[in-house]
């Protein structure tokens, strides 16, 4: 597939495109719409642990997922050239950790922030990394059979729920 236009999205280019305006709204988009109720929550303490659980978590298991695929890493669905099929590190625990743990610090940063369009834009950001999970998982059953077992055994996003 190397060679064609970037704008056509052969290999998943508009997933990276979206993906990167999703993370720009959540960093520093608008936190609420104005006239909208304020965030409600009753125990603020609880919230500001839950968030830097989030962060922390998100960030840690993310910078794992990278660190596995080294020199490799590609924001692309796509596969690398001469890219291998990980099932060890933090893919032994859910296949998609560099989503996963993006989108725990979206979301983490939402509770941080308080804002509830940045909520809106992390439950987004997750949605767009389900669909683009879905596409990339499709090019690896293609190019590595063995990927259809590991699908079964591994969830994709959440540890044992999903």
């Amino acid at each position: 597939m190397s060679g064609s236009a970037w704008w056509r999205g052969q290999r998943g280019e508009w997933y990276v495109v979206a993906q990167f305006v999703l993370f720009v709204l959540v960093a520093i988009g608008p936190t609420t719409w104005h006239g909208w109720p304020g965030w409600a929550f009753p125990d603020s303490r609880l919230t500001s642990v839950a968030a830097g659980v989030l962060l922390i978590g998100g960030a840690s298991l993310a910078i794992a997922g990278a660190r596995k695929h080294g020199s490799r890493l590609t924001a692309l669905p796509y596969p690398a050239e001469g890219a291998a099929a990980l099932a060890t590190g933090p893919y032994r625990v859910v296949r998609h950790p560099i989503y996963c743990g993006a989108s725990f610090v979206a979301f983490g940063w939402a509770l941080m922030l308080q804002g509830w369009l940045t909520l809106a834009y992390a439950a987004l950001l997750f949605l767009l990394f389900d669909a683009k999970a879905r596409r990339e998982e499709r090019w690896l059953v293609e190019t590595f059979p063995s990927y259809a077992d590991y699908q079964r055994r591994v969830r994709k996003f959440v540890p044992f729920v999903y």
